[in-house]
């Protein structure tokens, strides 16, 4: 069954005021967990996969990312996303408090470093569930981080998903299968690619590089 993920809290800025360092110390620390990041063009099926594998796994926690986009119904703030407003947004990128960020149909998202970095410090892995573009400004603060790309069987089908779901206007579609066909042609960036054509294989496959990576000797 799908993991249930709890709600969770951003850190106030009171705690994350401090110069962050570039994440490369923090990861040298004894026994720290793995950073997984897992990405793929919008309704491939992320969520789907990391939820079974958060439930399967076990020492593994999914980032949750801040976003100004307008929440739906189905979503909670602190479980889906941490919901703001441009603003805040903008301050808290400027004060450096994400790891990564990036803008797509006019909304913002971010990865809040020090919730990463602490949970990353407490020995668990953390997953974070992003677009291409902040899966590059990762990998380059974070260099061993393990980037996993998920990808449709075909276009036709990832078409075929993001309708089916429903949840946005034509012109939102249009855009995200537009952006699909770029974020194939970087399949080069990541370490490992998972195509999503029978969900349970495909959690087969993301559990499989998360236990490699465990067993891992590293530097």
């Amino acid at each position: 069954m799908p993991a249930s993920r709890s709600k969770q809290s951003l850190p106030q800025e009171s705690e994350t005021d401090s110069e962050p360092d570039t994440g490369r110390e923090s990861l040298r620390r004894a026994n720290p967990g793995n950073l997984f990041v897992l990405t793929g063009p919008s309704g491939v099926g992320k969520n789907t996969i990391i939820d079974r594998v958060l439930a399967e796994a076990g020492g593994i926690v999914e980032s949750v990312s801040v976003t100004t986009r307008k929440q739906r119904e189905s979503e909670l703030d602190g479980v889906d996303y941490f919901f703001t407003d441009r603003e805040s947004f903008e301050k808290m990128k400027k004060q450096n408090h994400f790891i990564e960020s990036a803008e797509f149909a006019g909304n913002y998202y971010g990865t809040p470093r020090n919730w990463v970095e602490n949970r990353i410090m407490e020995g668990l892995d953390v997953v974070l569930v992003i677009e291409v573009q902040g899966a590059k400004q990762v990998k380059k603060q974070f260099p061993q981080s393990i980037l996993i790309f998920l990808a449709p069987p075909s276009m036709d089908e990832l078409e075929k998903r993001l309708r089916t779901r429903a949840t946005e206007p034509e012109d939102v579609i249009a855009m995200r299968l537009d952006k699909a066909g770029q974020e194939l042609k970087e399949r080069d960036v990541f370490h490992y690619e998972v195509v999503n054509e029978d969900v349970d294989q495909a959690v087969n496959n993301v559990l499989s590089i998360v236990y490699a990576e465990r067993c891992r000797i590293k530097p």
